[in-house]
Parts: structure tokens; sequence; C-alpha cells
């Protein structure tokens, strides 16, 4: 069996699998199927300082090869959940690592205060919208990104994660504004902005019109940009983005990535991150590799 250990910004994985966040809630219903230790990492879902109701239904749709969602970050809050949720989690031996939300720079700072050395990493979402910039999302704006992960960043008691939006023109000036504010480590890709229209009634089937495109569907995008990021940037890189299988995982490790992470795949199949982690590992010893890192990056280019 191939050594699936990974390091991430100095955190050490058992395995290069995590979870999506916002998939996975707190992992109570997926421990009814799995031993949550069996994963490399678990990105929990979104917390922010104070708890937030999120978006009115329907907030889920269906399409073809994925989903759209608009659940808005609903969470209970980062006290309630130090509280309630940590200790259970701990029992597991499993890196956690915290996603943080916000509407304003203020807001990441002070959750991630509240959080303190707590959880073993933080993930940056930065595809939240500013609500001091006119609702733009923090991600879309190289110098906003920049910003926000060195504020952030100087107050982060762990190494942080700044999860990159797809929702770009160029792709590697994020993640160079990214390094530049002090990250250690990037996730990308985020979900796709898009919308599904019902004909019958003429309405977005989503009460907030649009939503987060993910699922198979995105995976083609997810691979490119994690490969032109890898060229760009000398952080770790966690892919993702329409990852089911052992092979989609293989494809991101090609391309650059240090370590996946599973989502949409998981509300389909609850065992989807066990059949991924088995897959990358049978890659790895039909093809006589030793370890993960003897395959990231080495996609061998056409022409």
């Amino acid at each position: 069996m191939a050594d699936l250990k990974v390091n991430i910004a100095g955190v050490e994985w058992s395995n290069p699998v995590t979870t999506g966040s916002g998939t996975f809630g707190f992992g109570r219903e997926y421990a009814e199927y799995f031993d949550l230790s069996q994963l490399g990492a678990i990105c929990l879902k979104a917390l922010s300082a104070k708890p937030r109701l999120g978006n009115k239904s329907p907030r889920i749709a269906e399409v073809s090869g994925g989903m759209l969602n608009s659940v808005g970050l609903q969470n209970p809050g980062a006290e309630y959940f130090i509280e309630n949720e940590l200790p259970w989690l701990r029992q597991y031996d499993v890196k956690l690592i915290g996603n943080l939300c916000g509407s304003t720079i203020e807001d990441y700072v002070e959750v991630a205060e509240i959080l303190g050395d707590k959880l073993d990493m933080f993930e940056l979402n930065i595809s939240c919208p500013n609500v001091k910039e006119g609702g733009m999302a923090f991600g879309t704006n190289a110098k906003m990104v920049e910003e926000i992960t060195q504020k952030v960043k100087a107050v982060s008691k762990v190494p942080l994660i700044v999860k990159l939006s797809p929702n770009v023109t160029d792709i590697t000036e994020m993640a160079k504004a990214a390094e530049a504010g002090g990250a250690d480590a990037l996730s990308l890709i985020n979900t796709l902005l898009g919308m599904r229209i019902d004909i019958k009634t003429k309405r977005p089937v989503l009460n907030n019109n649009m939503g987060g495109l993910s699922g198979p569907c995105v995976k083609p995008v997810a691979v490119r940009m994690v490969y032109q990021v890898r060229q760009a940037v000398k952080l770790p890189i966690i892919g993702m983005g329409g990852i089911a299988t052992g092979e989609d995982a293989i494809e991101f490790l090609l391309a650059g990535a240090d370590a996946v992470s599973v989502g949409t795949a998981g509300i389909v199949d609850p065992y989807a991150w066990i059949k991924v982690k088995n897959g990358i590992n049978d890659y790895l010893d039909q093809n006589g590799y030793n370890s993960v890192k003897d395959i990231v990056g080495k996609v061998e280019l056409n022409g």
C-alpha cells in the first residue's frame, strides 16, 4: 500500500482526502456510515461570528451533471460550534478545518479570533459578498483578496487556507494576491455562479434567483484552474470541483493539487470520500508509486 500521508502548510493529514465545506455539515450524519477518522481532514460547514439563518427556500436545485445551491451559509455561529459540536468531533483522529465566512473583513477577523487555536486549520471563504463594497464578492478583486487574507492571517493562530472563487477572469491573479497576503495554502475551486429557470412559471427555480453550481459538470474548469494556479504560486493546493471517483482525484493531483476535496458527490453517495481515497491508493499501487507526492503536478502536456 502506498504512503497516503500529505503535508499541507505544516499540518500532516493521514491521506489527501477532505470534505467540501457545506456538504458535510459537522459530520454527525456521515458518522453513521463510516468512521470519520478515515478522512485526511474534515472541512466543516461555514462558521460565522454570529448565527446565520441562510436564504429562503427553495435553495437547492438539480441540474444536468450537478446541482445549484443558495443555502446562504446557514450556521449556528462559532461559539455554539465550540460548545456543542467540537467536543464530539474531537473523538475522531482527523484534522479539522474551520471554514470562515462573513459580510465584512471585521466579521472574518472576529470569527477567527473566536475559534482561536481550537481547530487545526482555517479555510477563508472569500466568495462571500462584501456588504461594504456593494455586495461584490471578496474573491473577485485581487486587492480585496490580498487585504482580507492579510487581516485574517494577522489574527489566525492556525495555518490559513484561502478558497478561491472561479468567478473571475484570471484565477492566477487571485492566487498571487492570496499568496502576497500571507496565505499558507489555497483551495479551489469554489462554486461557479449559475441559474435555472422554470419554464412553466417563467421564474428562477431558486428563491435567490442564482446559486453556486457544483458537481461533475464543473470538473474540467476546476482541473484547468488548479493547473494554472500550480504554475503561478508555490503554496500547497487543495483541489476540488466535481470529484466523484479516484480517477477524478488523480486528475487534480496530476494538475498540481497536493490534496483533494470531495463535496457534492457525497450527497449522492455517502461513501464517496472513502471510495475516492481507495481509488487514489489503487492508482498509486498499480502504477508503482510510493506516495501521493510522486504524482503531484506530473501532468505531461502535449506539443
